[in-house]
């Protein structure tokens, strides 16, 4: 008896962008809310002040949600609702959370996931089981006593979802 033939792997969709300051990272994050839609899981990487709360202030403006988008490092997640007909956004902070999927799983992200767009900064090693289809977001920064406002920002669309969903938009 032959085996159903493995659904067909997609390629990794990627971009890799600089950011030369806090409003460009907004306005990256509003311009990638146009590609955004129910279900789309976004986790966020990126050492502490890299700009991830920035990017998700830009989708939450973007996506047109209500309340203003500030880090749930306490709370560990907050859902703005849409003031439109768009999805909520639950912003997820997963910093202070150790193990995986298994302690975030009060959370319900499985639940809020088809309705929603969520986003979790430190989720790394987390929250991958919720879904294939995930766009993975690393800012990194320069590191130690300086000023400099510069990011590179590295996109990575892994999944179906992302095979063709515009990622290269962004660099205009």
């Amino acid at each position: 008896m032959e085996r159903p033939a493995a659904p067909a792997a997609h390629a990794a969709a990627e971009i890799r962008l600089t950011i030369t300051s806090p409003e460009r990272m907004r306005e990256l994050g509003r311009r990638l809310a146009g590609l955004l839609r129910a279900g789309d899981l976004v986790m966020l990487s990126g050492e502490l002040g890299a700009g991830k709360t920035t990017l998700t202030r830009g989708l939450g403006e973007g996506l047109g949600v209500r309340g203003a988008v500030t880090s749930p490092t306490f709370v560990i997640a907050r859902v703005h609702p849409s003031l439109g007909d768009g999805p909520p956004l639950v912003h997820v902070d997963a910093y202070r959370l150790g193990g995986g999927l298994d302690e975030m799983e009060d959370l319900d992200l499985d639940v809020s996931l088809p309705d929603s767009v969520i986003v979790v900064e430190w989720g790394e090693g987390k929250v991958e089981e919720l879904t294939e289809d995930r766009l993975q977001v690393v800012i990194h920064r320069a590191v130690g006593d300086t000023t400099d406002e510069v990011r590179h920002v590295t996109l990575t669309g892994l999944g179906e979802r992302w095979a063709e969903a515009g990622l290269g938009t962004l660099a205009g």
